[in-house]
């Protein structure tokens, strides 16, 4: 059967109802459109036939027969929809101007068909169901949520990355907020929320979600008339990430001390879950019956007692322990939170709601109380992501295409494992013969990218940054075997001196021509797990990351003339170039490549990622997407002439995901272009000149006389930061 092509795979609008989806087969996808809306549905991984001795594997591919359509979801769709569609009665009157405003056609900045869907969805259960015969819609959320989080009322909003959940989750927090402050005795709303996060890089993202924050997006991205802004002002927010909901100690008595006191009891001088909650909410005061948003919520729930659990060994039990015990931390401080606060409603927003190996569900179940969908596929199809692609048409190939996409099967076992001492690591880096192919031929797709940014003038700039590179390894001795090879290594001598050996890679070495460490490194090894959780480096780590450390703390030196980096622990400033990574003017501005270990964590969105390789087993499509999701941020966000984005692409190696059949065409994409944003100075925000419901401004072409809307301070509808970001500092 001849391999389908898809010349473009954008065929809907990203500003109205998806009206167009290409057809699964029993093959896969095809190229045939159906002309209509694809329905919720999600892919079942099918575990492969088990050999003796060999780990199972699972089939990952997006295949007709592996579709389970989630029907619950799609029956609350029907419902959302012939509501919209009779203009959404039944709604309180703050709730009727929010609409209004949100979805008015004059919008300079219009938000995303999924964004409105979502809040549509929420609005729809909590105002409206109970009077249109749709009682059944909460009836069955409580009852799937009694089954796995008790005591809990969790509703779930499936949005891909990309598409804008922080702004959902805006939106939601307004509509609540200024509904409960219209009417303080509607008890279906509150104006206190509790917003957590899976790591540091979320939490202090998500304070655009502040509204006394200068860059809060209710005034960014226009949520909210100009008059509702001061009446917002009065909810209570409170941003955490999840690990502040482990149990501390109160005492710093010596382990001797308390087991003499204690008798060696365990958790004899831990804080009590109700303590906890004290100390955790103490900024929403006397608030009760909040409002919890958790952001990437699949990393939450209760794990199921399993009678047939499946025996898992190395890396994969590791990490499944990891997990397992996160979910539990997570889930247990919000039951701590309900029984001493209250809480009215959870919401939950994910780009992969599912259950994972190790929580007493089947690998890849679908959270039941999702009741909004907007996939992958469907982000995809809509142009608001990046199209992952293998770069097939490369002619820097040395293999086939499958050789370097299922990489993992082809080097697991010439890899060192978890657990081997770093010292035995020392010395010149040997890769795997598969590994380095699959480095050097999607390298050479990069040095093709990146000549492109340069003769687009894109590399001249002080507001412009490389394209960047991920590596994303399964543990730390692989990760520093990946980045010497890349970076660079130092060798030692006969006399006992040692010499720096230049990286494999041109672009991403971090050795001088005369034979020295750069202070301005392109490559970079983090450790994404141990940096979000606010902990301190283990000392492995800060072994192999010690050189990269005094090298960015001499940058640091150079771009901040009188501030001491001593000050700064390794882990923060090893998080400010990670997490500044793509962004003008920052430290980690001309980064070009990230070796990661683990995979990076969400909320890492440089939208400059334009190639990918996975070194680690990936058993299904869901830990597939979780990888490819951090490349997948779009750059620009300015439609064509028909209204609808143009495809953006991401390269990706070692990956097995069911990708769009595009590699064939278009091998050489556009590089983005420089966007100038007009705005007002920080120190003079106050003073801001806002005009409200304005057109778009004219301007004279160079060319011609005519005049025309201009477009080219557009930013992003859905994320500001897409533009060339302010410079403020932090990420």
């Amino acid at each position: 059967m001849p391999p389908v092509l898809i010349e473009n795979p954008v065929i809907n609008s990203p500003f109205s109802e998806p009206a167009r989806h290409f057809r699964f087969s029993d093959e896969g996808i095809t190229n045939e459109i159906v002309e209509e809306r694809r329905a919720s549905s999600y892919f079942v991984p099918i575990a492969a036939s088990k050999k003796k001795g060999k780990q199972a594997a699972f089939e990952t591919e997006w295949t007709q027969d592996r579709v389970e359509e989630s029907k619950h979801t799609n029956r609350i769709r029907f419902q959302v929809n012939r509501w919209r569609l009779n203009g959404r009665p039944g709604v309180t009157r703050t709730t009727r101007r929010l609409l209004d405003y949100w979805t008015r056609e004059e919008r300079e900045r219009k938000l995303f068909f999924c964004q409105i869907e979502a809040l549509e969805t929420a609005i729809y259960i909590t105002e409206v169901a109970k009077k249109d015969g749709a009682q059944w819609i909460e009836n069955d959320l409580r009852d799937y949520n009694e089954k796995a989080n008790p005591g809990l009322y969790r509703m779930a909003f499936k949005m891909a990355t990309g598409s804008g959940k922080t702004v959902v989750m805006a939106m939601l927090m307004a509509w609540q907020a200024l509904n409960k402050l219209a009417n303080p005795s509607d008890r279906r709303f509150s104006d206190a929320f509790l917003i957590v996060t899976p790591g540091i890089t979320i939490r202090d993202r998500l304070r655009v979600l502040l509204p006394n924050d200068p860059n809060n997006y209710y005034r960014e991205l226009d949520l909210l008339p100009h008059d509702l802004m001061a009446e917002l002002n009065k909810a209570k927010v409170l941003i955490t990430n999840f690990h502040a909901f482990k149990t501390r100690e109160l005492t710093d008595a010596s382990k001797l001390a308390k087991s003499i006191l204690h008798g060696g009891k365990a958790g004899a001088f831990a804080e009590t879950p109700e303590q906890m909650v004290r100390r955790v909410t103490r900024e929403l005061g006397a608030k009760r019956n909040i409002v919890v948003l958790n952001d990437e919520a699949h990393h939450c729930y209760r794990r199921k007692a399993a009678e047939d659990t499946e025996r898992l060994t190395g890396d994969e039990r590791k990490e499944v322990e990891t997990r397992e015990e996160e979910a539990r931390v997570w889930i247990s401080g919000l039951e701590a939170v309900k029984r001493k606060l209250g809480v009215k409603v959870v919401y939950d927003l994910s780009a992969t709601p599912f259950f994972l190996k190790g929580s007493g569900y089947p690998e890849g179940t679908l959270f039941q109380w999702v009741v909004s969908d907007f996939s992958l596929i469907d982000a995809i199809e809509c142009g608001i992501v990046k199209v992952p692609r293998v770069p097939v048409s490369d002619d820097t190939m040395t293999g086939d295409g499958p050789v370097f996409r299922d990489l993992w099967l082809r080097i697991r076992g010439d890899l060192p494992r978890r657990g081997r001492k770093t010292d035995a690591l020392e010395g010149p880096p040997k890769l795997p013969a598969e590994l380095q192919a699959a480095l050097h031929s999607l390298y050479g797709n990069y040095v093709k990218s990146y000549k492109r940014w340069q003769e687009a003038g894109l590399m001249d700039s002080d507001r412009a940054t490389p394209p960047v590179f991920i590596v994303v390894c399964n543990n730390t001795n692989v990760s520093k075997l990946v980045f010497d090879y890349i970076a660079g290594f130092e060798k030692g001598l006969p006399d006992g001196g040692t010499t720096v050996v230049p990286g494999a890679l041109d672009l991403f070495s971090n050795a001088t021509q005369d034979g020295a460490w750069s202070n301005r490194p392109n490559t970079i090894l983090v450790d994404s797990r141990q940096l979000e959780s606010g902990e301190s480096m283990s000392d492995a780590f800060k072994k192999v990351a010690g050189r990269e450390i005094e090298e960015f703390k001499q940058e640091y030196r150079i771009r901040f003339p009188g501030r001491d980096p001593e000050e700064l622990a390794d882990e923060d400033l090893l998080r400010e170039v990670m997490n500044t990574v793509g962004k003008p003017g920052k430290l980690g501005a001309r980064v070009r490549c990230v070796v990661s270990v683990s995979m990076l964590t969400e909320g890492w969105d440089a939208n400059t990622v334009t190639h990918i390789l996975g070194v680690r087993a990936f058993s299904t499509q869901l830990l597939c997407e979780q990888v490819v999701g951090r490349g997948l941020r779009r750059m620009s966000y300015v439609p064509n002439d028909d209204g609808m984005f143009e495809p953006e692409y991401a390269e990706v190696y070692g990956v097995p995901f069911s990708f769009i059949p595009s590699a064939g065409t278009n091998p050489n994409p556009k590089p983005p272009r420089l966007v100038t944003r007009v705005r007002a100075l920080e120190d003079r925000i106050d003073s801001q000149i806002t005009f409200l419901g304005s057109p778009a401004i004219a301007t004279r072409s160079p060319t011609a006389g005519s005049r025309r809307p201009s477009t080219r301070t557009r930013c992003s509808p859905s994320r500001p930061r897409t533009c060339p970001p302010r410079p403020s500092s932090g990420p």
